[in-house]
């Protein structure tokens, strides 16, 4: 009769007494599910790997940022390379390879927990252990992050570029001088204008004084070269460098620069749009450089006369324009084809072609 009753009791087995019922398969089941996230959440290669970083250094999920401080210290005089003791008190059994591992975990638990940003992340995966892709990707995205700030990076960039700018038109412009102090048109003037200025005035000097011919001739030169820098408006390419033209600069100068072109446009459309006011010289020669594709620097380097004449022509006229380009594009035709430079190229060409590089005179 005993059978029966334990059967009864047990909920109802059938065969072995070593059978497990159904309700207890359940509640093996949920015991494992909910151990399942504590397990899961540790990840290997992923800040302390299988050991939760806050066990590592022996505090709670609650720990202040001193806290976690003053266990790091603790422990990391206990487990240091260089002041670790085999022997010592608490540390027989423990050698200098374990002591070494130690280490490095107790200071990857730290730099985890030290910083606010990988902490939160840190919890995050152990709250949330399934979604352990997000993790891999939150942890080596915060580890292969440049650690110096990006806008600093741009600033050294932007500076280094402006040097380097600022280094090559200065270089440019020199190299536009010396070319000018050997013009013999630009030198002449240069020199006559020393003159009236008593700067090429050789006066007699005696004794401890006395230049050789050399230094006479360098300082002549020196005189000559710093008139041409003040009197000459060198235009395009080799002008005179400026600090506001520099990349640094017109990034700082860009809001502006932004408003006065708005301030600017609006104005336009005012004016001539919508008031029907008729254009100026300047807003005229506006016209005709935006017709011919031209920088403001381009169109400053011509000379007056030129301008003069495109006001003449009255090129600011959409038809007027057109007819002067068709013009150019004819003349500039008739002039190559008139060349002689061209006629040899296009008789070589014809006789000999690319594959001979031979020389054919008129």
């Amino acid at each position: 009769m005993a059978a029966p009753t334990e059967q009864s009791r047990g909920g109802g087995f059938s065969g072995s007494p070593w059978t497990v019922t159904p309700w207890w398969r359940l509640a093996v089941l949920l015991f494992s599910v909910s151990s399942l996230p504590a397990i899961t959440a540790l990840l290997e290669g992923l800040y302390c790997g299988t050991e939760v970083c806050y066990d590592v250094l022996g505090v709670t999920r609650e720990a202040s940022k001193a806290e976690i401080a003053r266990a790091y210290r603790q422990l990391a005089r206990r487990y240091h390379p260089d002041r670790f003791r085999p022997g010592e008190p608490g540390l027989e059994e423990e050698t200098q390879e374990f002591a070494q591992k130690k280490f490095l975990l107790i200071v990857t638990a730290y730099e985890t927990l030290k910083d606010e940003d990988t902490r939160r992340d840190y919890d995050y995966m152990l709250d949330h252990p399934e979604e352990y892709y997000q993790h891999y990707y939150a942890y080596y995205r915060r580890q292969l992050t440049p650690k110096v700030d990006v806008r600093i990076v741009i600033l050294v960039t932007i500076c280094a570029i402006s040097i380097f700018q600022y280094y090559s038109w200065h270089s440019s412009y020199n190299e536009a001088i010396n070319y000018l102090v050997t013009v013999p048109k630009y030198r002449i003037q240069a020199t006559e204008i020393a003159k009236q200025q008593g700067l090429l005035n050789r006066s007699k000097e005696k004794g401890k004084n006395r230049r050789s011919k050399e230094e006479i001739r360098e300082q002549e030169e020196e005189v000559i070269r710093d008139i041409i820098k003040n009197k000459i408006d060198i235009k395009g390419g080799y002008q005179k460098p400026n600090l506001s033209d520099i990349l640094l600069c017109q990034i700082v100068l860009f809001p502006y620069y932004l408003t006065n072109y708005v301030a600017w446009y609006v104005s336009w459309v005012y004016r001539f749009t919508i008031c029907r006011e008729e254009y100026g010289d300047n807003e005229k020669l506006y016209i005709i450089r935006r017709y011919m594709k031209m920088s403001q620097s381009q169109f400053d380097s011509l000379d007056e006369n030129t301008r003069q004449s495109f006001l003449e022509k009255q090129l600011w006229i959409k038809e007027n324009y057109e007819v002067y380009r068709k013009e150019q594009e004819e003349e500039m035709k008739v002039k190559m084809a008139t060349d002689p430079r061209m006629k040899r190229y296009r008789r070589w060409m014809k006789n000999e072609g690319p594959g001979r590089l031979t020389f054919i005179d008129d």
